[in-house]
């Protein structure tokens, strides 16, 4: 029985340390070192709780205003007030929230997945199929982004896919980019050559020995490349070419508060308060990310 105590104490021990030497368990200490990325966490995480339980806590329905209680001030009613049609802007903003993790989730993902898979095959092809990619991230990163996001928003439309795809596609590059030489730096290792030498293809090698330490950089590109994304939601909708009205977005709200910022202040106040701590909490995550898996890289 005592050697039986002693095993599962060894055992349990050695577990321990194994995940103390976790690259993802350091990583995570640096990250709660970072206080302001702590924090910031703590807001994303309840964004993200708001925009997916949102539409079933409003307390009122996005599409249905109240023309007794229009322009209407904060109170116990309308916490946050009315906007010019009555609408709760409590609910606008929970519904805009929701819309805003859609459209800027789907597009960063949309970014992400094409630049990974064309970074990996140029990093690991190499030659023409490196040199082809190389040109069009190059021409990608010459044109302004947010106008290649209008114009593709004019051709294909205003509801959620089109903004996904409008944003998501001219973001690409930089991904591509990132990986592309993350690949170039592991691809002549020891492992990689091992593998080769052995006959792994090099789908297996991109899966099993490139992705896994691609992971920590791309984290970090995501946790920026959302932010980044909701900026451009915004920027579009202010000029009228974001989502399609009834639907509640930031852009809509702030555009509208625009009219009415010196009447009716709170118009303005919430929902760009709301937007610009989100946009600012997304960032310290990112930097406190960017500390976590990569120390000794800086900014």
């Amino acid at each position: 029985m005592a050697g039986t105590a002693a095993a599962t104490s060894s055992d349990v021990a050695v577990r321990k340390k194994n995940r103390n030497r976790s690259p993802f368990y350091q990583g995570w200490k640096r990250f709660k070192k970072h206080r302001l990325a702590v924090v910031g966490l703590a807001w994303v995480v309840l964004f993200f709780i708001a925009g997916i339980i949102g539409p079933w806590v409003a307390p009122y329905d996005y599409r249905i205003g109240d023309f007794l209680a229009i322009n209407q001030g904060p109170s116990w009613t309308h916490i946050f007030g009315t906007d010019n049609v009555g609408h709760d802007m409590f609910s606008q903003i929970l519904y805009s929230i929701r819309s805003a993790l859609i459209v800027a989730v789907g597009a960063t993902l949309v970014s992400f997945v094409i630049g990974v898979v064309l970074g990996l095959w140029a990093g690991l092809r190499g030659g023409l199929a490196d040199a082809i990619i190389m040109r069009g991230v190059d021409f990608m990163m010459t044109l302004p982004g947010f106008l290649f996001a209008l114009i593709l928003v004019v051709l294909l439309g205003r509801g959620y896919w089109s903004l996904i795809l409008a944003i998501g596609i001219p973001g690409w590059a930089g991904y591509a980019r990132l990986v592309r030489s993350l690949v170039l730096g592991m691809r002549n290792g020891e492992m990689v050559e091992a593998a080769r030498a052995l006959g792994a293809s090099q789908a297996h090698i991109a899966r099993r020995y490139m992705l896994p330490n691609v992971t920590g950089s791309m984290a970090v590109s995501l946790a920026f490349g959302i932010p980044g994304d909701l900026a451009q939601i915004a920027g579009l909708s202010i000029f009228g070419m974001g989502l399609q009205p009834p639907i509640p977005s930031f852009g809509n709200m702030l555009a509208q508060a625009g009219d009415n910022i010196l009447g009716f202040p709170w118009l303005l106040y919430f929902p760009a308060g709301i937007f610009a701590i989100t946009l600012l909490a997304f960032l310290f995550v990112a930097d406190g990310l960017q500390e976590a898996f990569n120390p000794k890289g800086g900014h």
